[in-house]
C-alpha cells in the first residue's frame, strides 16, 4: 500500500485475471509464492506527521497521505492477497535503532487505537456484501511495546479475535515469551516484522518460535556490493580458527582477475554462469546488471539458509542447538559494510531528513566545484603567464610569425584550380 500512487484509480485496483489474486496478477508473483499486504513497507519511512484517530500516515510515490481503516480493509478485499496485516498504530524511528522508545503515554495510546482499528477491521472484512468467502489470512499486529502494557489487548486476540485470526505479525519478537499466558495464541503461526540486520538475529528469533521472516537487508546488502557467503549449518572447523564473513565486497581489485563464483559451491545462476571479475566489473561501471546479479546470488543465500534451518529442526532439535551455537562461533557477528556506490535511489525509496547529504551523487559537477579552482588556467585566461606545452616550445604558437600582408604574399589562403 505504501509504494502505490495516490491517483483517482490506480491501476492495482483495475487488475483482473482468472485464477489469480489482483496483487499477485500486478506483482507478477508466482502462485507458489506468498503475498503479504501491509499499510507501511518494511522497514517503513519515517513520517513527519504522525497518526491520527482515524488514520496512519504513509509514504506514497506522490508524498505523504492518509490511510484510513475503511479504505484499507476495502483494498484488501479487492487485491485478495494471501495474507493481511491490519492497521496498526506504529511509531517509526524508534525500533529501527533500539535505542529509543515512545514514552509511556505514547504507547498506551498505540495499544488503545490498536485494538479499535482492529475492531473495525473485522465488521468492515466480514460484511461481505455477496457472501464469497475470501481466502485471505489475517495476522493481528503484536506491538513493539512492552509486555504489562499491551496485556489487555492479548486477552481481547485471544477471547474475542481468535475465530477470525491465521496469524500473529509481530514488530517485537521480544514479546514471545509473554504468549506462553495465552493458549489461544500459542498455535498461530508468526511473522516477524521485527528489524534484522544479521542472520543470528534470524537465528535468535527462530528459536523464540517465529515461523515467517522479512529479511530486509538482502536488499540493501545487495546494494552496497556485497555477495553473501554464509550457510546453515556452518562449515565444520578446520586447521584455521579464524572467523569467517557473512559475506564478501565485491568492489575492490582484488576481484578484477579472479575466475572464481560469489560463492563456493553455490548453485545460483550468477554463481553457475558468470564469476567475480565479471561481476566487480559490472560494479565499478554501475551497471545495473551487477546489482541484479547479487541479488539473484543473496536471495539464493537466504533461501538455503532458511533451507539448511527447516531441515535441521526436523532431523533433531537438539541438533539445531549445535548449529546455532556453531554458527556463532564461526561466522562475523556484523555483515560487512560495502565499498561501492547504492543504485539510483528514486524519491519513493527513501524521505531525507534535515540535514541529511545527498542520496543520488550529481552525474556532473563544475570543474572548479570546491570553489578554488586551477590557478595556472586562470594566469593564463588573464594574459599573465605562459606554461605548460607553449612555455616549453613543443605547442604551436597562437601568434602567427607573419602579418597578414605577408601570408598573403606566400599564397596563403589561394586555391589551387
Amino acid at each position: 500500500m505504501e509504494t502505490s500512487p495516490k491517483r483517482v484509480s490506480p491501476a492495482i485496483f483495475n487488475i483482473t485475471a482468472e485464477g489469480k489474486s489482483p496483487l499477485g496478477a500486478f506483482t507478477a508473483t508466482p502462485s507458489s509464492m506468498t503475498t503479504v499486504l501491509g499499510a507501511r513497507r518494511h522497514p517503513a519511512v519515517t513520517a513527519p506527521m504522525g497518526n491520527g484517530q482515524h488514520f496512519i500516515s504513509i509514504y506514497t510515490s506522490t508524498g505523504f497521505q492518509k490511510l484510513k481503516n475503511e479504505a484499507y480493509c476495502q483494498a484488501i478485499r479487492t487485491l485478495k492477497p494471501d495474507i493481511a496485516i491490519p492497521l496498526a498504530d506504529l511509531t517509526f524511528g524508534y525500533g529501527e535503532t533500539k535505542q529509543k522508545i515512545p514514552n509511556a503515554k505514547r504507547q498506551l495510546r498505540m495499544v488503545e487505537r490498536t485494538e479499535e482499528w482492529l475492531a473495525q477491521f473485522f465488521k468492515a472484512f466480514n460484511a461481505v456484501e455477496s457472501g464469497e468467502a475470501l481466502d485471505i489470512h489475517v495476522f493481528a499486529p503484536l506491538l513493539p511495546v512492552p509486555y504489562p502494557i499491551q496485556w489487555d489487548y492479548l486477552n481481547r486476540l485471544a477471547e474475542d479475535h481468535i475465530d477470525g485470526l491465521s496469524g500473529l505479525a509481530v514488530y517485537d519478537t521480544d514479546i514471545l515469551p509473554d504468549l506462553a499466558d495465552y493458549p489461544a495464541l500459542q498455535s498461530l503461526p508468526r511473522l516477524s516484522l521485527d528489524f534484522l540486520v544479521t542472520p543470528q538475529e534470524i537465528l535468535r528469533q527462530v528459536r523464540l518460535g517465529v515461523d515467517i521472516f522479512t529479511v530486509p537487508f538482502v536488499n540493501s546488502i545487495s546494494d552496497a556490493g556485497v555477495a553473501l557467503t554464509f550457510s546453515f549449518p556452518p562449515p565444520r572447523s578446520g586447521e584455521s580458527e579464524r572467523v569467517l564473513p557473512l559475506g564478501i565486497d565485491m568492489r575492490p581489485q582484488d576481484h578484477q582477475v579472479s575466475l572464481m563464483p560469489l560463492k563456493d559451491g553455490c548453485g545460483c545462476y550468477a554463481c553457475t554462469k558468470h564469476h567475480r571479475a565479471y561481476l566487480q566489473h559490472l560494479l565499478n561501471a554501475n551497471e545495473m546488471l551487477g546489482w541484479t546479479l547479487l541479488q539473484i546470488h543473496n536471495h539464493y543465500v537466504v533461501s538455503e539458509f532458511f533451507a539448511g534451518i527447516r531441515s535441521t529442526i526436523a532431523a533433531e532439535p537438539s541438533t539445531f542447538e549445535e548449529n546455532v551455537e556453531s554458527f556463532f562461533r564461526v561466522y562475523d557477528s556484523e555483515l560487512p559494510k560495502g565499498t561501492g556506490e547504492r543504485p539510483r535511489a528514486r524519491g519513493y525509496h527513501f524521505k531525507a531528513e534535515g540535514g541529511q547529504p545527498k542520496i543520488n551523487r550529481p552525474a556532473w559537477e563544475k570543474y572548479d566545484s570546491d570553489g578554488t579552482g586551477d590557478p595556472t588556467i586562470a594566469a593564463e585566461m588573464a594574459g599573465l603567464a605562459v606554461t605548460g606545452a607553449a612555455a616549453e616550445g613543443t605547442e604551436t604558437p597562437v601568434v602567427p610569425e607573419a602579418n597578414s600582408q605577408e601570408l598573403r604574399k606566400k599564397g596563403f589562403a589561394e586555391v589551387i584550380e
